[in-house]
């Protein structure tokens, strides 16, 4: 008499899912401080250095740039090697760049610092290293909350914006790349020591890196969640960077003020962010993201209007921001839906890298199009509105963006 074989227990990932969410953000936040440490001081270094206005913008795009294209190894790294590993390791390397930086920095010498920028950039890929390392702690119906959550991790460019300024005028120059060094040190011990790899994990098999990638790219859904999120996220990066500058240009704002306001909007994009990723497991991502979009075009519209009066352009920045933080969240949420489970890192790796690029050409737009006898940005806004909607467009085509995994 033969007995069938007894089914696997499915991984408790109840024990431990709090804990390891909470330390991924965290660290997170603290990967953007380091990954975006040269913006908030770029006045300082063109001053110093004097920078033309190319120089500075290549000096603070650098960065940028190569922590979006390294998620895409990050990612598939992750999947190999596990988030507990990799957040260890990037923090790790972070850390000493970080007070390379202060050094170079301190030094005057503009080369030498844009090539320390190159090697900051790393700090970037903590993004791609989170989304596959807490979605895999959480169950199906539960992985855009998680990744919305672990995504509020974004707060760390509000921090730089908000922090790296006053703590150098407080402290120093150097002594600020110091404090920010060991934290980041800091956070790398806690990482090693505190996080754990779901044991979800323990049966997808390894596979290798090179294979993993060919795999994500063939995917039709991994090039149409590319864009979606080039577009929302590539927004919230684009305006988080460049809203100091449009605020002085067009309502003559002060740096303090502007960053003030920059880190503002930051903050309401990054409290959306997990609601976006909450309400996609309820409602279905597709939902929210065409809400995101829709949002986004009528601020776009409104704001390249320049209307007078902070009562009225304050609140529609705002808006803005809560829209595409619920667009950062709504998407994400699809990426784990659309994607095999063996293959959310990388393909998550290469969708990060894609909302980093998207947020890299968008200020050079801007730029671009200024018309300075009017202080208008009218073309570059209304460029942002057309992208918004052939991306609403796209989403109503992406497939798994229901209420379940199927649709």
């Amino acid at each position: 008499m033969s007995t069938a074989p007894v089914a696997a227990a499915p991984p408790n990932l109840k024990q431990g899912q709090l804990r390891n969410l909470v330390l991924a953000t965290l660290a997170s936040t603290v990967g953007f401080w380091a990954w975006t440490v040269i913006g908030p001081l770029s006045k300082r270094y063109a001053t110093e250095m004097h920078l033309s206005p190319g120089q500075t913008a290549i000096l603070v795009a650098m960065p940028i740039f190569v922590g979006s294209i390294a998620r895409v190894p990050v990612g598939a790294l992750t999947d190999k090697f596990g988030g507990r590993l990799m957040f260890t390791v990037i923090l790790g390397v972070t850390a000493p760049l970080v007070l390379l930086t202060g050094v170079v920095g301190g030094m005057h010498n503009f080369p030498l610092l844009v090539v320390v920028a190159f090697f900051l950039g790393i700090a970037g890929t903590v993004f791609a290293i989170g989304i596959p390392f807490c979605s895999a702690w959480y169950e199906s119906h539960r992985k855009g909350f998680a990744t919305g959550v672990f995504g509020a991790g974004m707060v760390g460019t509000a921090v730089s914006a908000f922090f790296t300024p006053r703590l150098v005028a407080a402290t120093g120059y150097f002594t600020t790349h110091v404090i920010i060094a060991a934290i980041v040190a800091v956070s790398a011990v806690l990482c090693w020591l505190m996080l754990r790899d779901s044991p979800a994990r323990a049966g997808v098999p390894v596979e290798p890196v090179v294979p993993k990638l060919k795999a994500a790219f063939k995917l039709k859904v991994t090039w149409q969640l590319c864009f979606l999120y080039a577009v929302v996220f590539g927004a919230f990066v684009a305006f988080s960077n460049y809203l100091p500058t449009y605020l002085a240009n067009v309502y003559s704002y002060d740096p303090t003020a502007a960053g003030t306001r920059t880190a503002g909007f930051a903050v309401a994009a990054v409290i959306a962010r997990p609601v976006g990723g909450t309400l996609a497991d309820k409602l279905g991502p597709k939902v929210i993201t065409l809400l995101s979009l829709a949002g986004t075009i009528v601020c776009a519209v409104l704001v390249a209007f320049q209307p007078s009066g902070e009562h009225v352009y304050g609140p529609l920045f705002l808006l803005m921001a809560l829209f595409l933080g619920l667009g950062t969240g709504g998407v994400f949420a699809w990426v784990g839906r659309a994607t095999p489970a063996a293959n959310v890192g990388t393909v998550g790796g290469v969708i990060a890298a894609a909302g980093g690029l998207g947020g890299y050409f968008p200020p050079l737009v801007m730029g671009a199009t200024y018309d300075p006898e009017n202080n208008s940005y009218f073309v570059g806004l209304m460029l942002l509105a057309v992208f918004c909607l052939a991306a609403l467009l796209l989403s109503l085509v992406v497939r798994h963006g229901g209420r379940d995994r199927e649709d």
